[in-house]
């Protein structure tokens, strides 16, 4: 099993990957909030350089030039946007929330977002994501003329994928599980293990009340989102009725901040439905 593992390279897992959208850490909520609105990714990148004008993005691409470091600082979602708009100070006065820096979206916990190379080994990457990395960002080979046409088509405000003439792609946790699945005969006897015996399971779970307020459940929503779990939905006894899915949320558009506001978890479970939010519900977020 071993000498499998240490076969494989990062670069291994990237075929196919597309480039990250990303957006500099001087952006504001409203920037955030408006490329999740416009982009097809569910998450983006935050970097520390900012290549949006014409002046940085010359910086940035001439060979040698000091254009500072650029690296990735973190990533979010509309679940972060959704959480933060939420709040009550946000609410009190939404139109300085969005003012707000990006970096205010941003989980004030290191190690999440890790830079590799191409050619680290498999093992390597693993070993980052058991110490706690959740993506893994990696330098992507692209055509010179490729790149230039991303920088044409990046507007000055939204978006880009280039970072000092390279382009950069992000492994997840998921992506080495999926294909370390897709080698599962490397892993033999362990298919024929239970999940239990794996430790695959947790009794960590978070939990509301149904009946509690949704407002209530921010902090639960924030560390779950973090922790890539849901948080479960529970009457007094404790018995699951369902759940409030990141997933879900991440979904949704941010007018969901006004239900977080007025409803119990319950509702806001029934809320945040794919099948759309019951028109009683509506009505109570539009009356609030």
């Amino acid at each position: 099993m071993a000498a499998g593992l240490f076969s494989h390279r990062v670069s291994d897992l990237c075929l196919g990957k597309p480039a990250l959208r990303s957006l500099p850490v001087a952006a504001t909520v409203g920037d955030a909030l408006s490329a999740l609105r416009s982009s097809e990714d569910s998450f983006l990148s935050v970097w520390s350089c900012d290549h949006r004008s014409k002046a940085a993005a010359a910086a940035a691409s001439h060979e040698g030039g000091e254009g500072g470091e650029c690296r990735c600082v973190g990533k979010l979602c509309m679940v972060d946007v959704i959480c933060y708009l939420s709040s009550e100070d946000s609410l009190s006065s939404p139109s300085e929330a969005l003012k707000a820096p990006v970096s205010a979206l941003l989980p004030k916990i290191p190690g999440q977002v890790v830079h590799v190379e191409p050619s680290s080994r498999l093992v390597e990457a693993i070993d980052l994501i058991l110490q706690g990395a959740q993506n893994l960002v990696v330098p992507i080979q692209t055509r010179s003329t490729r790149r230039k046409q991303h920088q044409k088509l990046s507007s000055s405000t939204g978006p880009i994928t280039v970072h000092k003439g390279e382009e950069f792609c992000w492994l997840t946790q998921e992506d080495v599980i999926r294909f370390l699945l897709n080698s599962i005969g490397i892993f033999s006897p362990i298919p024929a293990r239970t999940i239990d015996t794996l430790g695959l399971i947790t009794t960590e779970v978070l939990a509301v009340d149904y009946h509690s307020p949704a407002s209530a459940a921010l902090e639960a929503i924030s560390r779950s989102l973090v922790e890539q779990t849901s948080v479960a939905v529970v009457d007094v006894e404790g018995v699951l009725i369902g759940e409030i899915s990141p997933s879900t949320l991440a979904c949704c558009e941010e007018t969901v901040a006004a239900a977080v506001a007025t409803l119990s978890c319950g509702d806001l479970m029934s809320y945040i439905d794919c099948g759309g939010p019951p028109e009683n519900l509506v009505r109570v977020v539009e009356r609030e």
